[in-house]
């Protein structure tokens, strides 16, 4: 994962352990001070919240100490694709461009043009410089891309 991908985990991982699992035992004490557990429905939806919660705990501790953190901003600029690296790239079908960073899978995000290592365009990227076309297999067809710049930010 990227050093950013990193550091949005342990802000979450930070967020989680100071302020939701408090938030949550707290609504479990409320809960209990309720009366009968069996039907008490707050009780368990509080009980339910804190899986949730342990849960995405643990998923983070285990990502964040099997990561390998990758800072592509300390590795020279080759003009090669690669992990982490921002590519600009022409569709040469639409005449449009567009520009993507190759990300971990966690860090994937369309919408903020963040790709995931594993998706099709990066694949066929991986490896590419400046100037090379790429073939990429979509659902709708093939399609064709020149790579118009490479940047490690």
């Amino acid at each position: 994962m990227t050093t950013r991908g990193a550091e949005m985990l342990r802000e979450e991982l930070q967020r989680l352990k100071s302020e939701d699992r408090p938030r949550i035992i707290q609504a479990i004490a409320d809960a209990r001070e309720h009366g009968d557990l069996k039907e008490n429905a707050e009780y368990h939806a509080a009980r339910e919240q804190q899986g949730f919660c342990e849960g995405r705990i643990q998923e983070i501790e285990a990502k964040l100490s099997n990561a390998q953190v990758i800072d592509v901003t300390k590795v020279p600029n080759q003009g090669k694709v690669i992990f982490g690296a921002t590519v600009t790239i022409y569709n040469t079908s639409t005449d449009k461009e567009v520009t993507y960073r190759i990300v971990g899978d966690d860090e994937a995000d369309i919408k903020q043009n963040l790709i995931s290592v594993n998706s099709p365009i990066a694949r066929a990227l991986i490896g590419k410089q400046v100037d090379d076309a790429v073939m990429v297999t979509t659902p709708s067809g093939d399609v064709e891309y020149e790579v118009v710049d490479v940047k490690y930010l």
